[in-house]
């Protein structure tokens, strides 16, 4: 081998070695670029490109709802069951199950889906659907739904004389974990 092949032999494998050091290095970068990027993605990112799917959500408070979701707004989903609607509060989600492994991200959402779970409350307000609130503690409201304030919903529930009169009951906004309505469906 002359010394000019041997020259050449030596830059080739230097450059195969060089090749192989930036390979590893650029497939390091782009695992640690994607780990980065994926800290960004919020659960309600996760939700609305769930849009259409069945799904299963653990809440707090209330346990298992399964359905399809439906509209999606910032905090909450509605989910379409068998027998009920549910709003499902994002912030009392505890674990969702069937949802698609993509995200949307917000600055992609729509006007309408950047309304807050207050939005979808003025809704049952406005249609006076007998609904039952679920708070985060578990505790339940047989109710309709009034006026929403800026933290608080003011539900009627039923009391005294028979069940026939209601009563006023203020629930913070922050308590709330899903709203059902359509009171032929399990609690």
């Amino acid at each position: 081998m002359t010394s000019d092949a041997r020259l050449f032999a030596l830059f080739d494998e230097l450059e195969q070695e060089a090749t192989a050091a930036y390979d590893r290095e650029r497939t390091l970068e782009v695992g640690d670029r994607s780990r980065a990027e994926y800290r960004a993605v919020t659960l309600a990112s996760r939700i609305v490109a769930s849009a259409d799917t069945e799904v299963s959500f653990e809440v707090e408070g209330v346990g298992t709802v399964r359905g399809t979701i439906g509209r999606t707004g910032d905090g909450w989903c509605l989910v379409r069951a068998a027998a009920a609607d549910w709003v499902v509060a994002l912030a009392a989600v505890e674990a969702v199950r069937g949802a698609s492994e993509r995200s949307r991200p917000e600055v992609t959402w729509s006007p309408v889906q950047r309304l807050g779970l207050g939005s979808a409350l003025r809704r049952l307000a406005d249609a006076e659907t007998e609904c039952v609130l679920h708070q985060r503690s578990g505790t339940r409201h047989e109710c309709v739904v009034r006026r929403v304030g800026a933290d608080f919903v003011e539900v009627a529930v039923r009391g005294g004389r028979g069940g026939r009169e209601r009563r006023s009951v203020l629930v913070a906004t922050a308590a709330i974990a899903a709203v059902r309505s359509g009171l032929s469906a399990p609690a």
